[in-house]
């Protein structure tokens, strides 16, 4: 049972880097079904760059710095998708959905071209990121479930508190709120939408791109798996299950994560079985999206503009 949960909490965060993301994203009223895209790109940027600096220095090794170049990477490799993202659909018009998928399948095969090159050295990066805590062994069970994990576990957590401060405590929030709900009256009140929404999903990305090296590094130990892209649906999927508030997003990834790995901790499951489990999430995403539909609540609503691309002249 406790190496269920402690499974649960690492691949839970994965989820929670990729639903901070995109809920940054979609409350400027962009609809980025690029984040699987955005995940494996991100991951495949923090390996890389793992990879270039485990080859520089060989065995002398710096923690510290074995971990921080592959996040700062992660990040930039994130931001980048974001900004192709926001020049199609901000500068250029073009559609979002059709740009967000299109950024997915990029970036599944733009991260099956980087791993496969760079796999044998990166794997070795992956005891930087899953140190745990000096003093979480000599506190049995209570040690061994909340503080042995490595940093990006605790980083998703800090991340998503900051995200839910700022966009509902701060003067950015609200103008990011005001923009995704009518980007006309925000545009009227002297809020630059285009900037908002460039910066809002270039952060976003960023993060969300923290999601696909947590997964690599943390939850698989340095060995890649197809799977990634899959992991950003369900980071989608938390955004709706969490009803756009990152706060919300800690305990629903624990959640998403528990059912996601459930059937690997059933014995005598078949594959097909196991398959079925895999949809849980989603099953769960769907009950919580017509539940709140039926409430009606403004505050469990999506922005009112999300997906629809903005024209000032139509103002």
């Amino acid at each position: 049972m406790l190496a269920f949960l402690v499974s649960a909490i690492r691949l839970g965060m994965t989820f929670l880097f990729g639903s901070t993301g995109e809920t940054i994203t979609e409350k400027s009223g962009h609809l980025n079904l690029g984040i699987p895209g955005v995940m494996c790109v991100g991951a495949s940027c923090g390996c890389f760059a793992e990879y270039l600096y485990l080859s520089a220095v060989g065995k002398s090794v710096i923690p510290f710095l074995a971990v921080l170049i592959p996040i700062l990477a992660t990040v930039l490799g994130g931001a980048i998708m974001g900004l192709v993202y926001c020049f199609l659909t901000v500068t250029l018009r073009a559609n979002q959905n059709v740009t967000g998928l299109a950024l997915t399948t990029f970036g599944v095969g733009v991260s099956d071209f980087m791993i496969a090159k760079t796999g044998a050295i990166y794997s070795r990066g992956t005891r930087y990121f899953t140190a745990s805590l000096p003093f979480a062994e000599d506190l049995g069970w209570f040690g061994e479930l909340f503080l042995s994990h490595g940093i990006l576990i605790y980083l998703a957590i800090v991340v998503a508190l900051v995200s839910s401060f700022v966009l509902t405590k701060t003067r950015i929030g609200l103008n990011l709120r005001a923009v995704g709900e009518n980007p006309a009256t925000a545009d009227a009140a002297g809020i630059n939408v285009a900037r908002y929404r460039y910066v809002s999903t270039c952060i976003g990305c960023g993060i969300a791109g923290l999601g696909g090296l947590s997964f690599i590094m943390d939850y698989l130990h340095g060995n890649w798996e197809y799977c990634i892209d899959a992991i950003g649906w369900l980071a989608i999927a938390l955004v709706i299950f969490t009803v756009w508030k990152p706060n919300l997003g800690i305990i629903g990834s624990l959640v998403f994560g528990a059912l996601y790995i459930a059937s690997s901790y059933i014995t005598g499951v078949s594959f097909a079985s196991k398959e079925l489990f895999k949809m849980l999430p989603y099953v769960v995403t769907i009950v919580v999206l017509i539940f709140t539909s039926i409430r009606d609540k403004k505050e469990n609503q999506p922005p009112a503009h999300l997906g629809l691309n903005y024209f000032r002249e139509e103002r």
